[in-house]
C-alpha cells in the first residue's frame, strides 16, 4: 500500500473517532436537557399537588406561618459546611409539612400556628397515696417502745375536667382561657383503734364535681428560630380563687378511733390570687425538637373569715402561700406522617407557706415547703389537619409528687 493510501486511512480513522465523539456529546446534551425538563415537571407537579390538598382541606396553615421560614420547592444541593450550618431546619423547611411534625411542633411551643383559634378539652386522672407512721410514748431501756402506735393511710385520687380557649393575635400575641371542673374522692385510713396497732378505721370524703381556679393568660413571641437560636415566648399568666378554698374546712374525729380525723369537705382552688411569669424555648434539631421552660409563681397573701380547723370555732386570719419556682426541659420526634412522641423532665421547688392569725404574728407552716419533680412520656396523634390527640403520662419522682398522673387533651384548631 502507498503511503497516500495509509495516510488516507488514518484521517479515515482520525474523522470517524471525532464524528463518534461529537454524536456522543449531542446524546449527553440533549439527555442534559431531557432531566432539566423532567425535574421542572416534577417541580410543577409537586406544586400543584400540594396546592390541590390545601384546597380540598381548605387549610391555609402553610401559608400563613411566617416563624416558619418558607424556602425555595427545589432545594439546591448544599457543601458539607452549609449542611452543619442548617442541620435541625429540614423539620420546618418545607413547603407542606407532615401532620404529626406540625402537631407536635404546636405543642411544644404553645401553639403559635399562624393566627389562628383553639379550644382544648380535656381529661386528668391523678393518684397520690403516702403512709406516715405516729408515736406517741417514750422508748425505755433504749429498746422498747410503751406508748401508742398510729400508722396513717392517705389514698387520694382527682379528676379534672378543663375546657381551654386559646387565640393567636398578628402571628405575636396569644391570650388563653382555662376553666376546669374538678371531681375529689379521698380515702383516710389509720390504724390503733382503742390502742390496738393491728385495727384500722377507715373513713371516705367525696367532693362533688365543682368549679376549680380559673385563670388567664397572654404570651409574646419575642424571638423567632433561626440558625443558632430558638423561638422564644414570654408569658403571664393570673389566676383567680374561684374554687373552694382549703382553709377554714373543719375536722371531725372517726367514731372508734381517737387516732384518725378527716375533713368534712375537700377544696377544689388554692384560694389565694397567684400570678406567674413564665420563659419558653423551642429549637428544632432535625429529626427531634427541643423545648425548655422556667416559670415563678407568687402567690398574694389573702385574708379569711376563718381558718380554724376546729368544729365550732371561727378564727380569723391572714394565709401566704409559699411562692415556687418552675422548670422543666424535653425532647420529642416525630415518628411518621401522623405520630410524634415526647420525654420530659419538670421540677417544682416551692418554698414554705406562712399563716397570721388575727391580732397575732406570721409564723410558719412546718412542712410546707416542697419539691416536687416528674418524668413525662406524652404522645401527638394528628387524627387530621385540625384535631390532634394528646396523652400524656406523669410520673412522680419525689415523696411530694404525685404518684402519677394520666391526661388525654383534644385540641381543636380553627
Amino acid at each position: 500500500m502507498s503511503g497516500s493510501a495509509r495516510w488516507a486511512l488514518v484521517l479515515l480513522a482520525v474523522s470517524g473517532s471525532l464524528v463518534a465523539q461529537t454524536q456522543e456529546q449531542v446524546l449527553r446534551d440533549e439527555i442534559a436537557v431531557l432531566r432539566k425538563q423532567y425535574e421542572a415537571q416534577q417541580n410543577a407537579l409537586m406544586i400543584l399537588e400540594q396546592r390541590l390538598r390545601q384546597l380540598e382541606a381548605g387549610d391555609s396553615r402553610v401559608a400563613a406561618a411566617p416563624s416558619r421560614p418558607a424556602p425555595a420547592t427545589v432545594a439546591p444541593a448544599r457543601t458539607s459546611t452549609e449542611t452543619a450550618q442548617g442541620y435541625g431546619q429540614s423539620l420546618r423547611d418545607s413547603s407542606e409539612q407532615p401532620p404529626s411534625v406540625e402537631a407536635l411542633y404546636q405543642e411544644a411551643s404553645g401553639f403559635f400556628g399562624g393566627g389562628r383559634f383553639s379550644i382544648e378539652p380535656g381529661l386528668t386522672y391523678s393518684h397520690y397515696d403516702t403512709r406516715q407512721l405516729f408515736l406517741n410514748g417514750f422508748l425505755a431501756l433504749d429498746a422498747i417502745f410503751l406508748g401508742n402506735l398510729g400508722v396513717d393511710e392517705i389514698n387520694a385520687d382527682t379528676f379534672t375536667f378543663d375546657l381551654t380557649g386559646r387565640l393567636n393575635w398578628r402571628q405575636r400575641w396569644q391570650f388563653d382561657i382555662n376553666v376546669p371542673y374538678i371531681y375529689r374522692q379521698t380515702t383516710y385510713r389509720s390504724a390503733g383503734a382503742g390502742g390496738a396497732s393491728s385495727t384500722y378505721s377507715e373513713q371516705r370524703v367525696n367532693e362533688s364535681p365543682s368549679l376549680g381556679d380559673i385563670s388567664v393568660g397572654v404570651a409574646y413571641k419575642f424571638l423567632d428560630e433561626a440558625r443558632g437560636r430558638p423561638d422564644a415566648v414570654v408569658s403571664l399568666r393570673v389566676k383567680a380563687p374561684t374554687g373552694k378554698a382549703p382553709y377554714g374546712i373543719k375536722l371531725d374525729q372517726v367514731e372508734g378511733n381517737d387516732n384518725l380525723t378527716v375533713p368534712e369537705s375537700l377544696p377544689t382552688g388554692n384560694g389565694v390570687w397567684a400570678t406567674t411569669l413564665g420563659l419558653s424555648m423551642v429549637k428544632t434539631l432535625d429529626p427531634a425538637i427541643l423545648f425548655g421552660n422556667l416559670a415563678y409563681t407568687y402567690n398574694r397573701a389573702e385574708q379569711f373569715d376563718d381558718i380554724s380547723p376546729q368544729r365550732g370555732v371561727r378564727v380569723p386570719g391572714e394565709v401566704k402561700l409559699g411562692d415556687y419556682i418552675q422548670f422543666g426541659a424535653g425532647v420529642a420526634f416525630a415518628l411518621n406522617e401522623r405520630m410524634s412522641m415526647s420525654m420530659s423532665f419538670s421540677e417544682l421547688i416551692n418554698r414554705r407557706s406562712r399563716i397570721r392569725f388575727e391580732g397575732t404574728s406570721w409564723q410558719a407552716v412546718n412542712g410546707s415547703n416542697a419539691n416536687a419533680s416528674y418524668f413525662n412520656i406524652g404522645m401527638t396523634l394528628a387524627i387530621s389537619d385540625r384535631l390532634t390527640l394528646v396523652p400524656n403520662l406523669s410520673v412522680g419522682l419525689t415523696p411530694d409528687s404525685q404518684d402519677f398522673s394520666l391526661s388525654l387533651k383534644l385540641p381543636y384548631y380553627f
